[in-house]
Order: structure tokens, then C-alpha cells, then sequence
């Protein structure tokens, strides 16, 4: 299996770099700044073989014009409908691709932006800024429904499976899960273990999903009971206890938060 390191650039993005313990060939996800990916290639001796894609955000794409002028002819895999333009190979839902061996899903996740896609497979899933530890992704072009959706695909996948989102929100993210769910002990438990991991500057991920089915409320939106602590002010008007008008009300309280 691959080995997966972060490589942080900005205040809290993690640039995710793939590896394997016999090859220099490195990939990595949403490279937002060149010169962190460059310094971490040229320590660790390894070479660029390719680019992954989630969203056109330019925290996620910024460093990858100037990796493919130093690393001449690698691929890019992202998504087909997105605006960035520097996007050699085009992905849609359902697609499949090999990377180091591995074989990854194309799953497109509509919500954050309109062009998202998550690279997944049984033992990993690189979930961009749709699937936080703890969260979910401020919806910019989506809507809560759209996003529900595709929370939805992620939460099939296996519960071992690992998450690798791309920045370290995830205590941010507890807060605003505990008072939600103040009273959930496996939310109360991994708050205590991040807080004692952040307090030394440590990386919280990656989750898992069985983690963030315990944790995150909005992967807990099917939850009749999810929202029933939330001022009325941010429950829908409407409201009929669907999922995703849950999933609404929990992200109109996030941006209040």
C-alpha cells in the first residue's frame, strides 16, 4: 500500500504526497503552493510522476503550474467540468485511475464547489474540503442538498477506510460538533485527544470513517435528533426532517458560528 505524508504550505492546508517504499516516484493532492511540495520532493530524493485534483480553489491549485515546468510531462488528474485550466487528464464520477498501483474511485462530490471530485478506495480517500475531521466544506457554489448527497457516497465507503481531508480544521470543527452533540462521548473523547495532539502542533489526521460517523454532525444528518439543540433562527422553515434539510440547518449554524 502507499504511504501518505502531509506536507503543510499556507496556515492549515495539507498538501498530501503518496509514496512507495521501493520507488522515488511521488504524487501529490491539491498542491497549492510549489515550493513546499519541491523542498519536501528533493529531501525525501524523489521525483514528481503526477498531480491530483479535487476542486478548482486556488489554496488546492496554485503550485501547479510551476511543479509541471520543473517535473516537464506529468499528468494532472482533475475534474472535467472544473475552471482551472491546468488539467491534463479529465475525471468524472464513476471513473477509475491507477496510481502507485493503487486503484482510486472517481467519486464526484458537488457542494463546496460544483466541480468537486474525491479520489477514493477501500483503505483511503482523499476527500479534499467536501469531508472534514469533524465538518464539512463551506458550501460555495452547491447547495446543502447537493452536499448531503454526496456525503452520502462517502459514507459507504468502509469505516476503516482512512480520510485525508486537506486542512487542519478539526478543532475548530469539534467546537462547533460540541454544541451540537454536548453530550456524545465518542465527540467528547476525540476532542480531548485532539486538543492534546494540537497543543503540540501534531497533525489530527487522518480520520476515519467510522470516526466521523460517531463524531461529525453532519455526517450524522439522518439523525432526527441532530438538530434539536440548534437555535430556531438556522432550522428551516420548511422543515420535513429530511436528511439534507438537517444537513441545511447544521451548515447555516456553522457559518454563524
Amino acid at each position: 500500500m502507499v504511504q501518505v505524508k502531509a506536507i503543510k504550505a499556507f496556515s492549515d492546508n495539507y498538501i498530501w504526497c503518496l509514496t512507495t517504499h521501493n520507488s522515488n516516484q511521488a504524487w501529490v493532492v491539491d498542491p497549492g503552493d510549489a515550493r513546499p511540495v519541491i523542498t519536501h520532493l528533493a529531501e525525501h530524493n524523489l521525483s514528481l510522476a503526477g498531480i491530483l485534483i479535487t476542486h478548482h480553489h486556488s489554496d488546492h491549485t496554485g503550485g501547479v503550474a510551476d511543479l509541471v515546468k520543473q517535473f516537464a510531462n506529468i499528468p494532472v488528474y482533475g475534474p472535467a467540468n472544473s475552471p482551472f485550466d491546468g488539467i491534463t487528464h479529465t475525471l468524472i464520477d464513476g471513473d477509475n485511475i491507477e496510481v502507485l498501483n493503487v486503484p482510486f474511485n472517481i467519486v464526484a462530490t458537488p457542494g463546496h464547489t460544483l466541480d468537486h471530485i474525491c479520489y477514493t478506495h477501500d483503505e483511503l480517500a482523499f476527500t479534499g474540503d467536501t469531508l472534514f475531521s469533524g465538518g464539512c466544506g463551506r458550501l460555495f457554489e452547491g447547495t446543502s442538498e447537493q452536499m448531503w448527497n454526496s456525503f452520502n457516497k462517502l459514507r459507504e465507503l468502509p469505516k476503516s477506510c482512512k480520510v485525508y481531508c486537506t486542512h487542519e480544521y478539526t478543532q475548530a470543527n469539534l467546537a462547533f460538533a460540541k454544541a451540537v452533540e454536548p453530550r456524545n462521548p465518542e465527540l467528547l473523547e476525540y476532542s480531548k485527544k485532539v486538543d492534546e495532539l494540537r497543543s503540540k502542533d501534531e497533525i489530527t489526521l487522518p480520520s476515519t470513517i467510522d470516526q466521523e460517523l460517531k463524531i461529525n454532525p453532519f455526517m450524522r444528518s439522518d439523525l432526527p435528533t441532530i438538530t434539536e439543540l440548534l437555535p430556531k433562527e438556522f432550522l428551516l422553515v420548511t422543515k420535513n426532517n429530511e436528511p439534507w434539510e438537517n444537513f441545511a440547518s447544521l451548515r447555516k449554524f456553522k457559518d454563524n458560528f
